[in-house]
């Protein structure tokens, strides 16, 4: 084992986690949470772990960020025809994971996955700066390309397609919801005895439990 890898460290000092002190329903603890998230000023804190699995059970996890979430779910977009999107066509389950190390938090999320309605893709495009919205026309996701230069010439192919007339949508573009089944909250606490408080929706409503670290 590396020895300086093995040494690295962290005391979690900062906050607890009681079953006192949460919300009643995942959601707004959520929000909560995301809220003191958004006034820490952490950077890219809607960045998230999106795990995915393979028909053949094959798991597989980056990041994205994240769009928007609701008492529905956690949406994020993407291409369809991307490796995360054959995975959620076949297997339409996914986890999510949040990690605001300033605040010493995690929050693990599991759910079920649908793709929005195709008004609502629209929507979020088209507020999309140009050049993104260029972006997701000239990339064939997670394919194999020749070169760098595949991406550059597609660009300016499409920046000259579009050049006289609105960008749409990509029919292969577009978002995804999380509908969550459970949700964890972990707060870190010392010497590793972290507080983990765990939402799971069990026939319709809610319950709350707590892990041991």
């Amino acid at each position: 084992m590396n020895e300086n890898i093995a040494g690295i460290r962290k005391d979690y000092i900062q906050e607890t986690l009681l079953e006192k002190n949460v919300a009643d329903d995942p959601i707004t603890q959520f929000s909560l949470w995301w809220n003191e998230a958004v006034k820490s000023e952490i950077e890219e804190v809607n960045a998230m772990t999106l795990a995915t699995c393979s028909k053949d059970a094959i798991p597989s996890a980056r990041i994205v960020l994240l769009k928007g979430f609701s008492i529905e779910g956690f949406t994020f977009f993407t291409n369809y025809q991307s490796h995360k999107g054959q995975n959620l066509h076949d297997n339409p389950h996914a986890s999510l994971v949040f990690f605001w190390k300033e605040l010493e938090r995690q929050v693990r999320i599991d759910g079920t996955v649908e793709k929005i309605n195709e008004q609502a893709s629209d929507e979020y495009f088209a507020s999309r700066p140009v050049a993104s919205q260029i972006g997701a026309w000239s990339s064939p996701q997670s394919n194999v390309i020749e070169n760098r230069e595949v991406i550059e010439q597609n660009v300016l192919r499409f920046f000259g397609e579009f050049e006289k007339k609105p960008i749409v949508r990509p029919p292969h573009w577009g978002g995804y919801i999380v509908k969550p089944v459970s949700i964890e909250f972990w707060q870190g606490r010392s010497s590793r005895l972290h507080d983990r408080i765990l939402y799971t929706l069990e026939e319709g409503k809610w319950t709350i439990k707590r892990l041991a670290p």
